[in-house]
């Protein structure tokens, strides 16, 4: 079947990447130069062609949260910036447990054990490693959803134990490009951040690592991104969308908006859908505060078919439920592979107020109740 919008790069490569070929460099800025319209019906016919038209969704819980010695200007949890969040230590396994049986219920395929440091250090912290491992247990043997880690850099002897221990996908975003990541962190490299990734899939764990948009990178930053994620290997692709908090250095600098327009996303998107066409591109952070509710499904309709459903590290999400409208809104289901669920009680849930709940009955992605969390 011949894909034909009349446009001739984006016909071009749409057959492509039907056909196994990969898209380099020159491919993926020729692409973002394109009218953004015929960008993402290109990348969605991609995505409908090798896709099976589900958006997966993914939860989070933020296990161990703020007083992170490293210095990523987007983040409220590094001990260099005054953002005022809560702090604490590595949370009691259980507590976990109790915020991947709420992903579960809300949709989650996969639950991530997501902590605030360089590195969980088996051999500096040896009761904290032991801790994580009993958390990564207790999902894995008592709910339906995949466990996925974020645990900062790790050595090879702490990857294979983690991938021994059944982990799905590990975590480890490189954010930008790596040209821009010098102006984001200094206190650890982009190679840093890749030797992890090839650790991880090195020892047989999948791969989930992806950038934040709208920090001051350029387009061409944005593609470069994608390139070494092609080059790294990647099934899960989350791009996140900045959400400036203030005290942070982007938070200065930025104010109150991320610079990336709604267009720009949009585009982006689907040129990471085109230069990953088998990997699940997933709208996660950000995307309420830089996308209205009425857009919030154009990035489903340019190649995404991945989600972070619930709240963030430190701040509130949308309810679970609401995420699966902007799903349906872009003609799309629930992924249910690892976990079938119901999806007419969790858009019932939607118009709850969390105040009213026990924290047992919040939305997934945290280990306390939304009236807790700053907006």
């Amino acid at each position: 079947m011949v894909y034909d919008t009349g446009n001739r790069t984006i016909d071009d490569a749409v057959e492509r990447v039907l056909a196994g070929e990969r898209l380099d460099r020159r491919d993926g800025l020729a692409l973002l130069a394109q009218p953004v319209e015929e960008l993402a019906a290109g990348a969605d016919y991609v995505r409908s062609q090798l896709g099976d038209d589900t958006v997966d969704a993914c939860s989070i819980v933020n296990a161990k949260a703020g007083n992170c010695a490293e210095d990523c200007g987007f983040c409220a949890q590094s001990v260099h910036f005054d953002t005022g969040i809560e702090t604490y230590g590595f949370l009691d396994p259980e507590e976990i447990l109790e915020a991947a049986k709420r992903a579960e219920r809300d949709g989650a395929q996969r639950f991530g054990i997501v902590v605030a440091e360089k590195g969980v250090s088996k051999e500096k912290r040896p009761e904290e490693w032991e801790e994580v491992l009993r958390a990564i247990r207790l999902v894995r043997d008592e709910t339906d959803v995949e466990a996925d880690a974020s645990l900062g850099i790790l050595t090879r002897e702490e990857a294979e134990i983690l991938a021994d221990e059944g982990i799905n996908h590990y975590n480890h975003n490189i954010e930008t490009s790596p040209n821009f990541f010098p102006e984001i962190v200094d206190t650890h490299s982009f190679e840093d951040r890749v030797k992890t990734l090839e650790l991880a899939k090195d020892v047989g764990m999948d791969l989930c690592a992806g950038v934040i948009l709208g920090m001051g990178e350029s387009p061409t930053d944005r593609v470069d991104a994608a390139i070494a994620l092609q080059d790294i290997g990647v099934s899960s692709l989350p791009v996140n969308i900045l959400n400036p908090v203030e005290g942070t250095a982007l938070g200065e600098k930025l104010g109150d908006s991320a610079a990336i327009s709604t267009e720009e996303i949009i585009e982006t998107i689907a040129v990471y859908r085109l230069l990953h066409p088998e990997a699940r591109v997933r709208l996660t952070g950000g995307r309420e505060v830089n996308l209205d509710q009425d857009e919030q499904h154009l990035p489903f309709e340019a190649g995404a078919d991945g989600i972070l459903t619930g709240d963030y590290l430190t701040t509130g999400g949308q309810s679970p439920g609401d995420d699966i409208e902007v799903m349906e809104e872009a003609g799309m289901e629930p992924n249910m592979d690892a976990n079938e669920f119901d999806k007419e009680a969790v858009k019932a849930r939607a118009g709850e107020d969390p105040a009213d709940a026990d924290d047992v009955e919040t939305a997934a992605g945290t280990a306390t109740s939304n009236a807790e969390l700053d907006d």
